[in-house]
This record gives C-alpha cells, sequence and structure tokens, in this order.
C-alpha cells in the first residue's frame, strides 16, 4: 500500500529506536529505512556490530525475507553449506549412529530457499550492508525508559545519553529490557540445561576420523539423540568451518554461575558423553582440543498475550517469544517481525494520510495489526512446543528400552508437525490481514491489489 502524502499538510515524521543490533534489529532497520515518514536509530550496546554463538539456519521463510530486504544477494554459495542430496535435516541414535529419520523440503522448494547453515556473522554482515550505517549507535546500553505524558518515551542509557521517541522497538533478545518495561510482570528463569558451541575445521574433522579409523561422519545437519535431554548437533556451515552444539542437562544450582556467551573447557564434560559411538565421541574430543567452546545458559518464560505495549512499544524476535530455542529459527521470526511491522506502520500511516497530530493513530492501528499478525503466530510455536513435550512426557512413562525410547522420541516428536513455521509467507500473510481490517471497518480494500509498496520487491515463488 504505497504511502499517501497530503498537499496541504506537511507529513509527520515518526521517530523510532531500535533496541539491539542482532537480525532482527538489522532487518528492522532495513524495512524502516524504506518508509519515508520513519526516522530511525539503532542502538547496540556492544562497542561494534557483531555476533557469537555457531552456526544458524536459514530456513525457506528465512530465505524468503532476505530476498524481500535485498539482503540474499550479500550471501555466497561458499558462505553456507546445503547438503548436496537436498535434505533438511537428520536423526541419529547417539549410541548406536543409526539413522532414525531423515527430512527433505517440499519438491516446490525453489533452490535458492532451500535450507541450509552458516556462521552467525555471515547474515549479521549480510543484513548490515542493506542498513543505513551512520543511524547506528554503538556502546549503548538501555538502562531506563520512561513514559512521558505526550506519550513518547524517554529513553536513557548508561552513558548518559537520552532519546525520545514515538515508537520503541525492543530486538534486544532473551533479556529484553523493552520487554521488561512493557511486561513488567514476566520473567524468564533458566531451565536447567545448557548448551555448549565449538566451531572446528572440517579438514581436521575428516583428518581425524581418517586417522583414528573412525566411522566417517555424514556431511548434513544431524542430530545426535540419547536419553535424560542429552544431545550432539553437528554440521558443516560452508568454507572450511564445522559446527559442534552439545546440549546437557545442569544443576539449576548452577544459574548464577553461567552466562550468555561465557568461555568453557569442554574437556570438563566429556565423560557425559562416553555412551556416544565413536563418531561423535571422537568429534567433541577434536572440538575440546582445538575449538573455542562456549557455554550458553537455555532461559524461557511464559508465552506473551501480546507483542506490543502502551501504544508505543513493539518486541520482535526472542525479545516476542521467550522460548529455550526456536526450532532452528529464530532469525526467519525476527526478519518475518521487522517485515510486519513495517508494512503495518506503511498501511496505518497511508490510511490516515500522514497529517500532524496522527501519530499516536497511527501507532495504535500498526501496532493492534502487528500484534494481529505475530502474536497467534507464536502461540502456534508455543502450542508445538507443548505437543512435543507432552509425547515425551508420556514417553518418558513408558518405560522402554534406551534405543527404542530414542526412536519413539524422534517419531513421536516428528509426528507432533514442528515444520509448519518453515514455510510461513508473512508478506502474504500481512496483506490478507490488512483485507481483513478494512473490511471490518468498512475500509477500501481493493482484493489482491493490496501491496505495501515500500516494501513490494521481487521475491521467489
Amino acid at each position: 500500500m504505497a504511502v499517501k502524502e497530503s498537499n496541504s499538510v506537511q507529513p509527520k515524521t515518526i521517530n523510532v529506536a531500535i533496541i539491539g543490533g542482532g537480525p532482527g534489529g538489522l532487518a528492522t532497520a532495513i524495512t524502516l529505512g524504506r518508509l519515508p515518514f520513519i526516522s530511525w536509530t539503532l542502538y547496540e550496546k556492544k562497542p561494534q556490530i557483531s555476533e557469537t554463538g555457531g552456526g544458524i539456519s536459514l530456513q525457506r521463510h528465512t530465505w524468503r525475507m532476505l530476498e524481500l530486504m535485498g539482503a540474499a544477494q550479500n550471501i555466497s554459495n561458499d558462505d553456507f553449506f546445503r547438503p548436496p542430496d537436498g535434505h533438511t535435516v537428520q536423526h541419529r541414535n547417539a549410541r548406536t549412529g543409526e539413522l532414525l529419520s531423515q527430512g527433505f523440503a517440499p519438491k516446490d522448494t525453489p533452490p535458492n530457499q532451500g535450507s541450509c547453515r552458516m556462521v552467525r556473522p555471515k547474515l549479521q554482515g549480510a543484513l548490515l550492508k542493506q542498513v543505513d550505517q551512520t543511524k547506528i549507535k554503538t556502546g549503548k546500553k538501555l538502562v531506563d525508559i520512561e513514559r512521558l505524558a505526550s506519550g513518547r518515551l524517554r529513553i536513557v542509557f548508561a552513558d548518559g545519553f537520552e532519546d525520545e521517541v514515538d515508537l520503541l522497538v525492543g530486538a534486544d533478545g532473551i533479556r529484553s529490557a523493552v520487554r521488561q518495561f512493557a511486561f513488567p510482570t514476566h520473567s524468564i528463569s533458566y531451565i536447567g540445561q545448557s548448551a555448549y558451541r565449538t566451531l572446528i575445521s572440517t579438514a581436521s574433522v575428516d583428518g581425524h576420523l581418517l586417522a583414528t579409523s573412525t566411522p566417517t561422519v555424514p556431511k548434513g545437519p544431524i542430530f545426535w539423540h540419547n536419553v535424560g535431554g542429552k544431545y550432539v548437533f553437528t554440521c558443516p556451515l560452508g568454507g572450511d568451518v564445522f559446527e559442534v552444539t552439545a546440549r546437557i542437562r545442569r544443576s539449576p544450582d548452577s544459574q548464577d554461575q553461567v552466562s550468555w556467551g561465557q568461555p568453557f573447557d569442554f574437556h570438563q564434560l566429556l565423560p557425559e558423553y562416553a555412551e556416544f559411538c565413536p563418531t561423535v565421541r571422537a568429534i567433541l574430543a577434536l572440538a575440546a582440543a582445538t575449538g573455542q567452546t562456549q557455554e550458553f545458559a537455555m532461559f524461557s518464560g511464559p508465552r506473551l498475550e501480546s507483542c506490543v505495549g502502551f501504544g508505543s512499544v513493539a518486541l520482535l524476535g526472542d525479545a516476542s517469544h521467550p522460548l529455550s530455542g526456536a526450532f532452528g529459527a529464530g532469525a526467519g521470526f525476527a526478519l518475518e517481525d521487522a517485515y510486519t511491522l513495517a508494512a503495518a506502520l506503511e498501511w496505518a500511516f497511508s490510511r490516515r494520510g500522514g497529517r500532524e497530530g496522527e501519530t499516536g493513530g497511527v501507532l495504535a492501528d500498526a501496532l493492534g495489526l502487528y500484534d494481529r499478525v505475530r502474536s497467534p503466530h507464536y502461540k502456534g510455536l508455543y502450542d508445538t512446543l507443548d505437543r512435543m513435550g507432552g509425547a515425551v512426557a508420556a514417553l518418558a512413562k513408558e518405560g522402554l528400552p534406551v534405543d527404542e525410547e530414542i526412536a519413539e522420541r524422534v517419531r513421536r516428536s516428528k509426528d507432533a508437525g514442528n515444520d509448519w513455521m518453515y514455510y510461513h509467507k508473512a508478506d502474504e500473510v500481512v496483506r490478507q490481514a490488512i483485507l481483513e481490517v478494512e473490511a471490518e471497518v468498512g475500509g477500501s480494500g481493493k482484493g489482491d491489489q493490496v501491496v505495501v509498496g515500500a516494501l513490494e520487491v521481487e521475491v521467489g515463488a
């Protein structure tokens, strides 16, 4: 829907602060940067825009958003790994190495939108190239938010810098300060599990397995499952980078000793994986000896009933759905949030003609539409997790032999239907939502003619 400008009244500029320079924050900067009535600034607490962790998944829905934002052009084939046979994931028994399940994308998936894995900084870099970097302020840790009588928000940073904005976008992760302001009674907690992520050389993996006469590791994203909440994930990430992630239950008492991205000596945990098959044990030993492991505590919280607040706050990415893991698609969810928010703002501004004094109404319309589209999406994620959790809990009571339990766990998780989100088309969903809202309020929707003009670019089928 193209932005309409009145000939008699100067259009009002809406000032936006984006908190967080991860994929969601950068995607918001890209999409809002296409709207002429938006003046935005991105605040990042680190000294520079950077990313920690290991690999990241790009599923079909993520590629779709990257194409719409123009960032896909900044990713080369050498930047990621995509299995040559087209499989999206393997699930194996960690004790025996047996292949239990293998997934493939639907046959209509365009080749350029196939599932792949890449190192997180490369995705960050691809998005950053699409952003006006003069509007990014680093070293800015948000410490206070005040709602003013005007309805605007004053935001204060640790270095004393202040800003006043019409709209505050919380893209500041699972420990979101913006979410804490908007929903002060909401809290997250350590779930008693930690992940240990290490990047090593792909060539060294192949060489080490050959030298030790260990069965080679299949090339692709593999979950090596065991019982007791313990698994290992391995996958090449493009170039000569190989990812190893181990997840294990830890005592809740260790919460104070665990921090996001803390260096960790993985030798300490190798005995915990003594029952794993030789291939996995060899890879873990290599990772402990040659890689730099980081420990990530897993936090989560109850589902938010809304991802907006006060008529001036929008949450996106991990701030809007505090899950301990997001189906390997968290970046895609954040990009969808960013696209939907920009589309909602463009529609609302156009609907009200951009008149002076209409900022509150524009934000009310836009945030209402954003919440209408994205909150049900995240409810669907939680419902899927509940189904999976229920299946696992029921299985634990059946007392099956270990290998049978592992196989049954994989089967029941698959039956829970946990891949629908990979094929979501956020642009089409928000367009349909606009039609529905216009019909409800007696607007002049033009059927399938409705587009979000400034955001509309060619995208793969």
